[in-house]
């Protein structure tokens, strides 16, 4: 059953993540996007916190982790997300409904391997100034697309508390903006079509180990690196005169010139480091940082005397608490409830503005009974940039589901 599941879905988010418009962001005008995947449900309830080796739950943090599955696992989540954009005179809502990830993960023995699909980035903004009088100039902005990440990794569980593992990444996507430009009381204007279409390989490497405090408490550490890489954009831009109707809206091309040219960007390393303890299938309390380097993001047709990068940090803390997990008498006690706060610094920076993601998590894993597959539901609430030097601030609320299939595959038969 689970593998008619996984062959449904992965056809469905492979034609999702092209077709999907994953942000609202105006941010995401900048570098490859709006960076949509923070990991799975689970670890984003708990802050983004993911330092346990477990054995039920798929780690798309660490690819270390692998080799701790004792059963195969098939995830995928998906997220709403309600965003109120404001500056210093007005606010606008929008709202997204998003995949965010398909992951496989098989156990054999002290080996264990993983594969998947993740829409990584998103751009989606619209931002139109409509002039009011006669001469003043007007001008609509918008851009579509992002980036996908697919994956495959294997772990090895050196002895049964330690594991190294590997990921090797095909980052692939494509990004379409349109910038026009007009003037009140004048037919005709200009009008800039972008296309960037992005691929490029990285690799990433991680280890996980489990240490006994004493006869409950175990500590918990992970640590993953990601190499820089670079990442080729194949990119066309058509630049034509067009005219427009009384409204604003174009109506025709009057002429056009078209230019096809490569650019090459950096996509940053990434540290992560990651401390835990707790009483296994109990409670847990962690804390993780991140740290990623400058990298070079920056494209032809988004390139601006505003807008520079910096090193990119995160901090998060966040645990779970199980009363019961194998009670056979209350289902409450068998729920895993988890919590966290995180604190970001993004790597953008606009007018001299860093801007910096702060947010509270919740959530629920919710056991299906008869089995070790689990649904997991999400809660996040945050504020992302500034409405200082005339940015835009997002305060958002997001609302995830993530399912967690697990099966015994390569159990040899012994009838027929």
């Amino acid at each position: 059953m689970i593998r008619k599941i996984i062959s449904s879905l992965c056809l469905l988010l492979s034609l999702a993540s092209f077709a999907q418009e994953g942000t609202s962001s105006p941010y995401s005008f900048y570098g490859i996007g709006d960076v949509r995947f923070k990991g799975t449900v689970e670890s984003r309830s708990m802050g983004g916190v993911q330092v346990e080796q477990d054995s039920i739950h798929l780690n798309l943090d660490n690819p270390a982790s692998y080799s701790h599955l004792k059963l195969t696992t098939f995830t995928v989540g998906g997220t709403y997300n309600s965003t109120t954009l404001k500056n210093d005179s007005s606010s606008e809502k929008a709202t997204r409904t998003t995949f965010d990830y398909l992951a496989v993960g098989l156990p054999m023995g002290k080996l264990g391997v993983g594969f998947g699909l993740i829409p990584y980035s998103s751009v989606g903004y619209k931002i139109e100034v409509i002039p009011t009088a006669i001469g003043d100039p007007g001008s609509r902005d918008n851009g579509t697309g992002g980036m996908n990440k697919a994956f495959l990794g294997a772990s090895y569980k050196i002895v049964p508390n330690f594991s190294v593992g590997a990921n090797v990444d095909y980052n692939f996507g494509r990004i379409e903006t349109t910038n026009t430009q007009f003037v009140n009381g004048v037919a005709t204007g200009s009008r800039e079509l972008n296309r960037a279409d992005l691929s490029g390989v990285n690799f990433n490497f991680g280890a996980m180990y489990q240490a006994k405090l004493n006869k409950k408490l175990s500590l918990f550490s992970s640590l993953s690196y990601k190499l820089e890489s670079k990442l080729a954009s194949n990119n066309t831009r058509n630049i034509a005169v067009v005219s427009f109707n009384s409204n604003f809206e174009f109506a025709s091309v009057q002429s056009a010139d078209e230019e096809v040219f490569e650019k090459t960007l950096t996509l940053p390393s990434e540290l992560k480091i990651g401390f835990g303890v707790g009483e296994s299938k109990k409670w847990l309390v962690g804390t993780q940082f991140i740290s990623a380097s400058q990298g070079d993001l920056a494209n032809t047709y988004n390139t601006s005397s505003r807008a520079s990068y910096e090193k990119a940090t995160k901090y998060s803390i966040g645990g779970y608490f199980i009363p019961n997990y194998n009670s056979f008498t209350s289902y409450a006690k068998r729920i895993v409830y988890r919590a966290g706060l995180k604190y970001e610094q993004t790597g953008l920076v606009i007018d001299s503005e860093s801007i910096k993601d702060k947010g509270v998590s919740f959530g629920l894993g919710l056991p299906v009974t008869g089995s070790f597959s689990n649904i997991n539901l999400g809660f996040e609430f945050g504020k992302r940039g500034t409405t200082s030097a005339g940015l835009i601030e997002e305060n958002y609320a997001k609302f995830s589901v993530g399912l967690s299939f697990n099966d015994r595959w390569f159990v040899k038969r012994k009838f027929d």
